[in-house]
C-alpha cells in the first residue's frame, strides 16, 4: 500500500521537443576567440565579433542588404539554374545535388546578381553563395555574372563582385572552366568603357575565380582574414613538401606582398567603396 499518491506522473510525458528551451540558434560561438555571442547583437555588428573582429561568413542575400541603401534591391535573372549537361555522378547523382541545394539555401544557383544604390550610387552588384555547392561556378554563375557586366556597361553604372567561393564546378567540367574566359572578356569591355569594377574578396575565394575575374578589379579589395588563393595551402604544403610562412594565403599576407589593394573591415565597406567609385567617376 503506497503512503501518496501522485496528481502528475513522475516523468513527463510530454515529447522531448515540447520540453526543450528554444534556444537553438540563439548563441553563436564565435571561431576567432571562442567567445558565446548573442545572435542578435552580431547581426547588428554585421556578423563580425565585437570581441576580436572575427568576420564570420554570410549569405549572398545578407550581403546584398549590408551593401545596398537600407538594404534595397532589385534581383536579376533569378529563375537561371544549372542542367546536367555530363550527367555526372559522384557521390550522388548532380541533379539531386542541386535539388538539394536549392531547396536548403532558397538560392537557384551559387550567385545573386541586383541593382541598387550605394550611398546614392546606382550600382549593380554580384554576391556569391558559398553554401551553394561551395559556391562554385558553373554556367549559370557565369552567365548570371556576365549579364551583369552587361547592364553595367549598358547603364554605364560601376560593378562589385563579391566572391566567396572554392573555384569551378567540377560537376559541368570544361563548361564551368569556360566561364573565366567568358566572363574576363566581358571585364574586357567593362574596362574599355571605363566603368570601374570592385572585386571584393572574401572567406575564402580560391580555384578558377582566383584566376579569373576576383583578380581583375580595378580595385581589389579583402575583408580581413579572408582565405585568398589558387590552390589551397594543405595542397601547396603537400607538392612542394614545405611548411607554409603563418598566415599564408589570408588576405593581409597577400595585401602585404602587393596581390591586394587593401584590407577593409566590413563595417567600413560601404563609405571604403563609395569613396573609391566617386575617385574612379568624380561626384555626380
Amino acid at each position: 500500500m503506497s503512503w501518496f499518491t501522485r496528481k502528475t506522473p513522475s516523468i513527463s510525458t510530454e515529447p522531448d521537443d515540447a520540453r526543450r528551451v528554444k534556444t537553438e540558434g540563439l548563441w553563436i560561438k564565435c571561431d576567432g576567440c571562442s567567445q558565446v555571442l548573442w545572435r542578435k547583437n552580431l547581426e547588428e555588428c554585421l556578423f563580425v565579433c565585437e570581441h576580436c573582429a572575427h568576420h564570420f561568413k554570410v549569405n549572398a542575400r545578407t550581403r546584398l542588404e549590408q551593401l545596398f541603401d537600407n538594404g534595397e534591391f532589385q534581383e536579376f535573372d533569378s529563375q537561371l539554374t544549372s542542367t546536367d549537361p555530363l550527367e555526372f555522378v559522384d557521390s550522388r547523382p548532380y541533379k539531386v545535388r542541386i535539388t538539394g541545394m536549392r531547396e536548403s539555401t532558397g538560392s537557384a544557383d551559387a550567385v545573386m546578381c541586383a541593382a541598387g544604390t550605394l550611398e546614392g550610387r546606382a550600382v549593380q552588384i554580384c554576391s556569391m553563395e558559398l553554401k551553394f555547392i561551395g559556391g562554385s561556378m558553373g554556367a549559370v554563375v557565369g552567365e548570371k555574372i556576365t549579364r551583369a557586366v552587361e547592364r553595367s556597361l549598358d547603364l554605364k553604372q560601376p560593378l562589385i563582385i563579391v566572391s566567396a567561393t572554392g573555384g569551378a564546378r567540377m560537376q559541368e567540367g570544361a563548361v564551368s572552366l569556360m566561364q573565366m574566359a567568358k566572363i574576363s572578356a566581358a571585364l574586357m569591355r567593362l574596362d574599355e568603357a571605363k566603368i570601374p569594377f570592385i572585386s571584393l574578396l572574401t572567406d575564402p575565394t580560391t580555384g578558377g575565380v582566383t584566376a579569373s575575374f576576383a583578380m581583375l578589379g580595378d580595385l581589389n579589395i579583402a575583408e580581413p582574414g579572408a582565405l585568398i588563393g589558387f590552390a589551397g595551402p594543405r595542397v601547396i604544403e603537400q607538392t612542394i613538401r614545405q611548411k607554409l610562412p603563418p598566415g599564408f594565403q589570408r588576405s593581409e599576407f597577400l595585401l602585404q606582398h602587393g596581390f591586394l589593394d587593401a584590407v577593409v573591415p566590413r563595417g567600413e565597406l560601404r563609405p571604403y567603396i563609395a569613396n573609391a567609385f566617386d575617385f574612379f567617376l568624380g561626384r555626380r
